[in-house]
């Protein structure tokens, strides 16, 4: 039987974590796959997937955000097949930034610019969708580092936006 990984948070702050990973058997380990999930908003969880080659291995995982629960899954990679999932939880420390307050205009049928107020030289998503499923499951999305963005939309349809 293959044991599952075993992580260990190593340190954390308020915009990354540092966790190391290893196994408690001798079957030669290739590599491990780390998912880092988080909920957006509490309308989207988000992942992030590391691809680690190797058998021992220290991850630091930069770019997130304050006092917000990260769960990290881990398998690894082995001779003899995958091992088991292990899980664990860490709250990243700080204050969490506010929402930001969003303002939506159309400027024809087929584009909406939206801007925002909030910090600086952070990275912001803008969701949106025909529906409050749609916004859950799969809504469209981009990026930006800015406090606007003109986005384009199917004509004849309303919109939910969320940044």
């Amino acid at each position: 039987v293959i044991p599952p990984p075993v992580i260990h948070i190593e340190s954390y702050s308020e915009d990354s974590i540092s966790f190391s990973l290893k196994m408690t058997t001798n079957i030669k380990v290739s590599g491990y796959v780390v998912n880092i999930y988080w909920t957006f908003d509490t309308h989207r969880q988000e992942r992030r997937t590391l691809i680690i080659e190797g058998e021992k291995s220290i991850q630091k995982v930069a770019n997130l955000t304050a006092h917000t629960p990260y769960e990290i899954s881990a398998w690894a990679k082995t001779e003899l097949g995958d091992s088991p999932l292990s899980f664990v939880h860490v709250v990243t420390s700080g204050t969490r930034p506010a929402s930001p307050s969003l303002k939506a205009k159309a400027i024809n049928q087929t584009a909406v610019e939206c801007s925002w107020t909030g910090p600086r030289n952070v990275v912001y998503g803008i969701f949106y969708a025909t529906s409050f499923l749609e916004l859950y499951r799969s809504p469209h999305n981009t990026t930006t580092t800015s406090h606007n963005i003109t986005v384009m939309v199917q004509r004849d349809e309303q919109y939910l936006f969320l940044v």
